[in-house]
């Protein structure tokens, strides 16, 4: 069983006041908050962040909410902040903030892979099924070693195909983590990476420094929240499964 935090900032180059978007009647950091308390893998769920609109936002749906500094260079050392202030917790999970269509069982997937008994940092990847998906920079691709750990993430298509054939599967990778405590710990006391600045991925900050991370497939990516479009077509996916429930109901 995990602590799940959801880290959350205001602040966001590409879509500012993105876990506050509310088109579909609620802000979008509520949509992640339902995703994760479904997880049956997950005893508590956090929502960490150094704003004061995020934070009456989550409180106002009666979800807990722990504020953190505003210095943190990436999400994770957000989650590391967390869990210094709970050190009876052993497992955390990191579920991005922008995630709002997350499957819980993706969740409990990841919280059993973290339980393995030489996993320390654990991931999810699903396969990519397009040359879109794998030409598209906003989508992260992930090359896994034959024993499952991850050998590299790129915003770049990997592994790159010489011939034009390929011989070992496309995965992209999703935007959550499970951590054991002593490797969240260690992650953040790390400084930023040179191949973490250059990708902008902040997983690459622990492949840089020899730490592994055990990738679990699952079946689908769920479409995360880059820009006003991707969020738009989230809106019109939720208003249509709403009206289906309504015509069921």
């Amino acid at each position: 069983m995990a602590v799940l935090v959801i880290p959350a900032r205001y602040g966001s180059r590409r879509l500012p006041g993105k876990p506050l978007l509310a088109e579909t009647g609620k802000p979008l950091i509520l949509h992640v908050l339902e995703r994760a308390r479904a997880a049956s893998s997950v005893t508590r769920v956090i929502v960490a962040t150094d704003d004061v609109r995020i934070r009456a936002a989550v409180e106002s749906a009666g979800a807990e909410v722990f504020m953190t500094s505003p210095d943190h260079r990436c999400g994770t050392e957000r989650v590391a902040e967390v869990a210094r202030a709970l050190p009876d917790e052993e497992q955390f999970v990191n579920l991005q903030g922008d995630e709002p269509e997350t499957d819980p069982t993706d969740v409990d997937i990841l919280v059993r892979t973290l339980a393995q008994d030489e996993v320390s940092i654990a991931t999810l990847a699903a396969p990519i099924r397009s040359e879109e998906e794998l030409d598209d920079p906003t989508v992260v691709k992930v090359v896994v070693s034959a024993g499952g750990d991850a050998l590299y993430f790129s915003r770049a298509p990997i592994p790159f195909s010489r011939d034009g054939d390929r011989h070992t599967p496309l995965l992209r990778h999703l935007g959550i983590y499970g951590f054991r405590r002593d490797a969240l710990l260690t992650y953040a006391r790390l400084p930023a990476s040179g191949l973490e600045r250059t990708e902008k991925l902040e997983q690459l900050r622990a492949l840089e420094a020899g730490m592994r991370i055990r990738v679990a497939t699952v079946a689908q990516a769920p479409p995360g929240i880059d820009t006003m479009e991707t969020y738009r077509a989230f809106v019109r996916r939720h208003a249509a499964r709403s009206g289906e429930h309504e015509r069921q109901g």
